[in-house]
């Protein structure tokens, strides 16, 4: 029997509010009784879901009942053999991964362009990187994914490693080939882990690139925030067949919060019903309005809204066509600019800028009339702020010089030293701009001149940069050598 129209968390909870429980439990606002302004705020109905483990509500840490229903109903949702509700972002995911395969000085085969979460998940366990650059775009200087012949060599160079990581689709749109990844994976005896963040749609929608479960991949993080309509912070984790779920769980528990939200849980709950009966009209419809924008983007002096042309076979297998991708370096225009006027002059708030492309995310919640205004607001930026181009600077990436790995980097004795001054030496910190949280510098990793000269150009242009113990990134923590 489908029972993909059931919502067994939601539900538990409208049952429990609806028996007029007395609470002498967490949280203290007591449905909203104790705090009016928080009432007035968020709404009574809100207020009053945010309520504690119990019985009758189960328990996330552990679940029997209604949070174990929903995760059933979450694995056949997405073609898993177990669906683990993450409410600490899929960062907390993404890490997870890592940890339930490695542990100190175990290698992992990943793509230099990864996440700040999978660096941070080495800091914690200890695992040692193998690093495998990613193709560059020429033209659009953005970093690609992982050729399968780069792959096989780091297999080939590294027998024992654990695992290979896989980000795809990027922020961008560019997806690996998954299935022959995979596949060199298990011959080599590794796992498959995939960052999918930006891929929940992958699972519901037609025409797109192939989901990690559907790949054969043993463990896969899905930000349902992000494109399948549930909450900030609220995400996935999903095993592939074989895996040993009890396990994984504990892993999750060592960092997993013990007092869930219901909130998240009941809107991951809500998001899955939604993307299992309607995903499949919700993304036809998305990606009617990205091609739609796509095209028109096309036709401004200046910019590229890249799309299916840039597939080689090799870096770029696939590319998600959702992804409302475009290049602003043509019009003079650092993507960061073009990020900061769209919202200071037209009142539109894009998902992320760069040094040399935007990204807008078009959703199921977007209309043709959030389009036209984009196309308008960028067609009148291409008339009043376009320039020369000239002393631009021309990629994004930048390959890494890793001198140790990012634990012993980070827990090294260091020094503070201006930015400036620090070439040659080794971070002890991560750098980056966010969105989109790929780091510039990680622990471990060598100062170069390119890499001075990235932060130096994208603090310029006004990208905001994170990661350093300094706020105002004057100054760098490096290893004392």
């Amino acid at each position: 029997m489908n029972r993909q129209n059931e919502t067994p968390i939601y539900d538990a909870l409208q049952e429990y509010i609806k028996n007029r429980i007395v609470s002498f439990d967490v949280p203290g606002h007591k449905q909203g009784k104790g705090h009016k302004a928080l009432v007035d705020a968020f709404g009574q109905k809100c207020i009053s879901m945010d309520l504690n483990s119990s019985k009758p509500l189960d328990n996330l840490t552990h679940p029997t009942g209604v949070i174990r229903d929903a995760e059933i109903l979450a694995a056949e949702a997405f073609r898993a053999s177990q669906a683990f509700f993450i409410i600490n972002g899929t960062t907390a995911a993404v890490q997870n991964m890592i940890f339930s395969c490695c542990r100190h000085n175990d290698k992992i085969i990943m793509p230099r362009n990864v996440h700040k979460s999978v660096i941070n998940a080495m800091v914690i366990c200890g695992a040692a990187p193998v690093y495998v650059n990613p193709g560059i775009e020429p033209e659009l200087g953005i970093s690609l994914g992982m050729s399968v012949d780069d792959v096989k060599k780091a297999v080939s160079e590294h027998p024992d490693a654990k695992a290979i990581f896989v980000n795809t689709p990027t922020y961008y749109g560019v997806c690996s080939d998954l299935r022959e990844i995979v596949k060199i994976a298990h011959e080599a005896g590794m796992l498959a882990l995939v960052d999918e963040a930006h891929g929940t749609h992958l699972y519901f929608g037609e025409d797109l690139p192939l989901s990690a479960m559907d790949a054969g991949a043993d463990m896969s993080a899905v930000s349902i925030h992000k494109t399948g309509g549930s909450l900030t912070q609220s995400s996935m984790l999903l095993l592939g067949a074989g895996g040993d779920a009890e396990a994984v769980r504990q892993i999750i528990n060592l960092t997993q919060t013990t007092s869930g939200s219901y909130l998240l849980m009941s809107s991951l709950d809500i998001a899955r019903k939604n993307l299992f009966l309607h995903g499949k009209e919700i993304f036809e419809r998305v990606c009617s309005l990205s091609e739609y924008a796509r095209k028109e983007v096309n036709r401004i002096p200046g910019l590229r809204a890249f799309g299916k042309e840039i597939i080689n076979g090799g870096t770029v297998f696939d590319f998600d066509s959702t992804k409302l991708s475009i290049h602003t370096r043509a019009m003079g225009l650092a993507g960061i600019e073009v990020y900061d006027i769209l919202r200071d002059e037209f009142g539109i708030q894009i998902e992320f800028g760069d040094i040399g492309n935007v990204l807008a995310i078009i959703s199921v919640g977007d209309r043709e009339l959030e389009i036209e205004r984009l196309l308008g607001a960028l067609s009148e930026i291409q008339r009043r702020f376009s320039r020369d181009p000239m002393n631009m600077l021309d990629h994004e990436y930048i390959n890494p010089q890793v001198a140790m790995t990012p634990q012993q980097a980070f827990h090294s004795n260091k020094k503070s030293v201006p930015i400036k001054e620090s070439l040659g030496m080794i971070s002890g910190e991560l750098v980056m701009a966010y969105p989109p949280g790929i780091p510039i510098l990680a622990p471990g990793e060598r100062l170069t001149a390119e890499i001075i000269d990235y932060i130096r150009y994208a603090k310029e242009k006004g990208c905001v940069m994170t990661g350093t113990k300094d706020m105002e990134m004057n100054n760098i923590e490096t290893v004392e050598e």
